[in-house]
């Protein structure tokens, strides 16, 4: 799905722009037993109630492609075979409506992940009236699809056991016991996908909170397909490529480079308004290197390591690379945070056999909030 798609069905989670009917889920405690199942209707909550819920279930299709949100994608073969597959189709086809599908679905979401706390399940599901447009932008009121769908969000429920709240109306604290609070979710998903502005069966859109953790037996349990590359894992994947291979010239010039040639290819995109997620393939590694001068026996020798950690033809999200919001510099003792548009104050340099990071600070230089003097 293109971010543009994405934002389409994220629309949708408003009170009045979808056709969902109901929320459903249960509660779980944290020695994995249901304790609460629940079949909330939207249309008749409380117009905050509803919104609140939406926005909530709305945080699953949130997020970075390759980082937050992982685009799974079944074989034809695959999709015929997989039992995982045909729950998920079974779901979106029953609409939420087989409580004994809901309840095989509950108890394999609950061996599937961890968490310390109670936690609850939330599915709904919506059907969207697509329509298509002429090029001079006019709706084309014969031509529609329908795309039916499901959202799961998985989210930790925080317990209040006791404390005191403020009542506006009457300007009194009043004591509370026992409340349960819904957080954000942790994981979550969308089935099925929709790509091109048409449903794709072959595709889940699965999200997770902590780009680091994809949670692989929730993705095996839930979706019996390859479990994706974390994007933490992607960025020491390149790391390893770049250190194997370059060696010696693995340094300082070299990982700036990257980092601003990828931050200048990143504004491009932006401005460039181009629906399709930014990747980057080896082929912009080599780019990046032959700008550095590096020896061209070790540039093909990475392009070899990276078909051996990422795959042929693999494709890696910017930010899976580098933090386009910080640039730093670590060592065992001292950590440098620099503005990523000035990386050229920064520079390496060896004077009498002792490597340093040179920084240039004309002014403005503070030492604990004490401005002082460089002699």
């Amino acid at each position: 799905m293109t971010d543009k798609e994405i934002r389409e069905i994220r629309r949708r989670f408003r009170p009045d722009k979808n056709n969902i009917i109901s929320l459903k889920g249960c509660i779980v405690n944290s020695e994995k037993t249901i304790i609460s199942q629940f079949s909330q209707s939207i249309a008749q909550s409380a117009g905050g109630e509803s919104e609140k819920l939406l926005s909530v279930m709305r945080k699953s299709l949130s997020g970075s492609a390759g980082i937050n949100l992982h685009d799974l994608e079944y074989s034809a073969r695959e999709a015929m075979e997989s039992e995982q597959h045909k729950m998920l189709l079974a779901l979106r086809d029953s609409q939420l409506k087989d409580d004994e599908l809901l309840n095989s679905f509950y108890e394999t979401v609950i061996q599937s992940v961890s968490f310390e706390g109670n936690f609850a399940i939330l599915l709904v599901h919506d059907t969207y009236d697509v329509f298509y447009y002429t090029e001079d932008g006019e709706k084309e009121e014969e031509a529609s699809t329908q795309f039916s769908y499901i959202v799961c969000s998985i989210c930790p429920v925080k317990e209040l056991k006791a404390g005191l709240y403020f009542r506006e109306y009457d300007g009194s604290f009043r004591e509370f016991d026992n409340y349960s609070v819904l957080s954000n979710p942790d994981l979550g998903f969308m089935f099925p996908t929709f790509d091109d502005r048409a449903t794709n069966i072959y595709n889940v859109l699965f999200y997770t909170r902590d780009s680091s953790d994809v949670h692989p037996a929730f993705v095996e349990n839930i979706f019996g397909v390859d479990v994706p590359v974390s994007s933490q894992e992607k960025k020491d994947n390149l790391g390893s490529c770049l250190k194997e291979t370059l060696e010696d010239e693995c340094d300082f010039e070299v990982m700036k480079t990257v980092h601003d040639h990828v931050s200048v290819m990143v504004q491009e995109h932006k401005l460039a308004k181009v629906e399709e997620p930014l990747l980057l393939s080896k082929e912009t590694f080599r780019e990046v290197l032959e700008t550095c001068g590096v020896d061209e026996e070790r540039v093909v020798s990475f392009e070899d390591k990276f078909d051996e950690q990422f795959g042929e033809d693999a494709e890696i999200p910017p930010k899976a690379v580098v933090n386009l919001k910080k640039f730093e510099l670590i060592t065992p003792d001292v950590q440098i945070k620099v503005n990523p548009e000035r990386t050229d104050l920064v520079s390496t340099q060896v004077i009498d056999g002792v490597r340093y990071i040179m920084i240039k600070a004309n002014t403005g230089v503070e030492v604990n909030g004490v401005n002082i003097d460089i002699k």
